[in-house]
This record gives structure tokens, sequence and C-alpha cells, in this order.
């Protein structure tokens, strides 16, 4: 990818295509918005780097605005840099806040400038990159789709295509599976895949929330009881395994069952019988079990109150569901998809309420995330929701320093973030797309975070 240098003066095209292929840049230039324009569409252009005023007798920056929205149209991911006189700066930061990557002071300082433009090069090559790769994931998905029933599972992200793609192979192996992660991430979800691709699929799928169970009645209600088993047991009937005969039992909160189930439960599993409550003949099941946890049952085993020998019968396949933290690839996709679930529309999502989006940890998963959309749902009032229709109050995910919430300049929490990005910019020499690289954030991201902490522009270009 080459560097697009755009600007009426020749001697500055010269001295910035010299100084960029000295450093091993391919450069290609520009002297008017149309050459820039043509440049753009038909050359390999990785960055641009612009002139804000094309005419001696004007230094509004007006020709050097539109030039910089027409290239943001034809491609938004294009990184443009502008350079532009200190008496510009407030045009070129509203510019920034537009979208875009940078912009430089003339005179401009050498090493700063190659610098971001090397920075911003990778950037968009990584960015290509991933594109290609998200493109490759998109086709991998749809074929997914084509030969399995994924049940209407909505993601976007490589891990959860390795766990709905896991599922469909498990599936026709008729063997227990415990499917793991934290609560709301979409567990039953996957014991829906599971038994929609199994030769099970036209039996029963019967769900069953063990944790909701009162420990004195899980044996009835897994098992069954004759009548007079127990008070109140006024006539015979069938318990789960029962009910799921010829298809599929998905025990939820299997970690939660009291030891004498568990024992029950293995038997059933080792011989596939069942004994209702209150009767001393054995009844044949045929049954699938899918059982779910959000603890750790290893933990457990180690403490005493799950058996390690019921754990490996029910752990022959595990399916492990990442929480939605760590794929924020799905994010957006889900929250639309929530939108048209609940509302019936396509109600657009504001740019801010996508920010939120971004940065919010969702420690509950896709069930907050959903939750917060019928909350938004509820309580809109204009065209598209807000972030403040979302109210997603908790720590950013990619906060830096561990900070909570936007906060006064007294906060010790806000500070200690403050000083790590005036450090971080400090040691970028002022270059923003790099210090948000080393940051671990977007460049939109560390400005948002530079505006809510009072980090004021010029302060930036002094360090």
């Amino acid at each position: 990818m080459k560097v697009l240098v755009v600007d009426d003066q020749e001697p500055v095209r010269l001295a910035l295509s010299m100084l960029f292929e000295l450093h091993g840049l391919g450069v290609v230039t520009a002297t008017t918005p149309a050459e820039a324009l043509r440049a753009v569409r038909e050359a390999d252009i990785g960055v641009v780097v612009q002139d804000m005023n094309f005419s001696q007798n004007t230094s509004s920056g007006d020709e050097g605005i539109a030039l910089f929205r027409e290239i943001h149209q034809l491609d938004a991911a294009l990184p443009v840099v502008l350079m532009t006189a200190w008496s510009s700066l407030e045009t070129a930061v509203q510019l920034v806040k537009e979208g875009a990557a940078d912009y430089v002071a003339k005179p401009w300082d050498d090493t700063k400038l190659v610098v971001t433009v090397q920075n911003l090069l990778g950037l968009r090559a990584a960015r290509d990159e991933n594109a290609r790769l998200k493109r490759q994931a998109d086709r991998q998905r749809a074929e997914l789709a084509a030969r399995y029933d994924l049940c209407g599972l909505v993601y976007a992200s490589a891990s959860m295509h390795a766990v709905a793609s896991l599922a469909t192979q498990v599936a026709r192996a008729d063997v227990p599976v415990l499917i793991t992660g934290p609560s709301g991430c979409g567990k039953e979800k996957l014991a829906e895949i599971v038994h929609a691709n199994s030769p099970r699929r036209d039996r029963p799928l019967v769900k069953v929330n063990a944790g909701a169970i009162p420990e004195n009645l899980v044996e009835a209600e897994l098992f069954g009881a004759e009548a007079g088993a127990f008070t109140g047991a006024t006539k015979a009937r069938g318990g789960f395994f029962e009910a799921a005969h010829g298809g599929t039992l998905f025990l939820d909160e299997i970690g939660t069952l009291a030891l004498q189930s568990q024992t029950k439960l293995l038997r059933v599993l080792q011989n596939g019988e069942i004994q209702r409550v209150g009767s001393s003949s054995p009844r044949k099941v045929d049954v699938r079990v899918i059982s779910a946890t959000n603890s750790s049952l290893t933990q457990a085993i180690a403490a005493g109150s799950f058996r390690e020998d019921l754990y490996f019968r029910l752990n022959v396949i595990e399916l492990r569901v990442p929480p939605l933290g760590e794929r924020s690839d799905d994010v957006q996709l889900l929250a639309e998809h929530f939108v048209q679930l609940h509302h019936g529309s396509g109600l657009p999502l504001s740019d801010d309420a996508l920010a939120a989006l971004e940065s919010h940890d969702f420690s509950g998963n896709v069930r907050e995330l959903e939750n917060r959309v019928k909350r938004a749902l509820l309580v809109h009032t204009g065209p598209v929701i807000t972030a403040a229709d979302l109210d997603l109050s908790s720590r950013p995910r990619d906060s830096v320093a561990g900070s909570a919430a936007p906060g006064l300049a007294s906060d010790p929490l806000a500070d200690a973030e403050r000083k790590v990005i005036e450090s971080a910019l400090l040691e970028a020499k002022g270059v923003v797309s790099k210090a948000a690289a080393e940051l671990g954030l977007s460049r939109q991201g560390l400005y948002r975070r530079m505006e809510r902490l009072g980090i004021g522009l010029e302060r930036r270009l002094k360090g």
C-alpha cells in the first residue's frame, strides 16, 4: 500500500515524497482534490496525507474539508492525516472527530510524521487482514448454517463459530455432552443445536433447571413418583426422564444436585433404568443427557460436593461457551438481533450506543445484553437507540487502569487513568493512533477517554 500526498504546492509534495521514500514507503502525489479522489479509486492507497488549503488566497480550509469528507465517503476505513497551519487546528480537530486519523501542524516534524504514517499503514494492513478473515468466517458460517440447523444462533466471532461447529459434529454421536460457561452466555442454545442435529431431533427435548427444583422434590421430578409415595402424590406420574424418552434431556445447573440425587442419576446413565419414587420396579428409558454448568465441577469434586464418577459420565464431550466479553465481534450483531426480535423493525443504534456497547464488559453476558436492549426499547423516544437508552453503567471492558465509570478529576482511579493516558501520549510523541494502539484502544476510544478525563488537545501537542 502507498501513501497518497495531496498538496497544491510542488515543494511540499517533493519534500514529503522524498521523506517517505527514504523510509521505504511508496508514494503517489496529487495536486488537486479531483486527482486525489481518482488516486483513491484507482491506486492501492493505504494512508492519505492531505493539505487543508488548496488556494493561496484563502485559509478557510473549505476545499480540504470537502476532500476529506469525499475520501471518507469513498472509504471510511482509509486513514487520512490532515496537514494544517496552527490557525486552522480547530477545523482539523473537528475532522478528527468525524473520522480523520490524525492531524499535523505545519511545519511538520519529520520523525513524528513518518512514525504516524507507518503506524497507520500497519493498522490499515491489519484491518484489511481482519476484514479478509471476517469474510472467510462469514463464508464458513453460511456453509455451516446451510448444512446444519443452528436454531437461530446469532454470532460473528470465530470463537463462537468453533463451538457451534463442534456442537454440530458431536450431535450425531449419541453420548452425553457437558456444556460449560458463565451464566447467560448461551448454553441452552448449544443444547438445542446438539438435539436438532441428532438422530433424536424428532423426539422431545426436555429442558430442566436443576437449580430451581427444591432438593426434596428432585428425585420425584426427574424419575417420577407413584401415588401415595409422599404427601400430595395423589396419582402416579412420570418424571422428566420418562417425558424425554427417545429424545434428549437437558439438565441445566447440574452442579446444584445433592449427592444423593447425583448417585441416582449416575445409575440411570450406567444402566438406562429409572425407578419412580415409591416403586420397586425399574423402567427402561432411552434418553440422551446434555448437562450444563456455570461453575467449576472439578472444584466441586475437590470440595466433595460433586461425584467424580458422575462427572466423567456426563463429560464425554465438553462444549465450552466463551463469555460475551471475550467475543466482542458478536455484540453489535446480537444487539441488532434483539432489537428486531423485540421491536419488529430495524430501529437503528446511534453511534454513541455502538460505542457504549463496544466498551461495556457484559459480565452478565448475552442475557444482560438482551435485557439492556429491552430497556432501551421501552424508554427510547427518538428515531434511534442511544447510549442513554441502554444505560450501560458498569466498568468499560477496555478501561485503562480499571476505571469504573466517568468520574470527577479528584477520583483516584480517574487520576490513575489520566496519568497512564498522558504517559502513553508523551511516549508516542503526540501520535494518537500510536498511543491508542499501545493502550489497546481504538483511536476514537482514546479520544473519548481524553475528553472524559479533561486531557486537552493542547497538552497532547505540547507532548
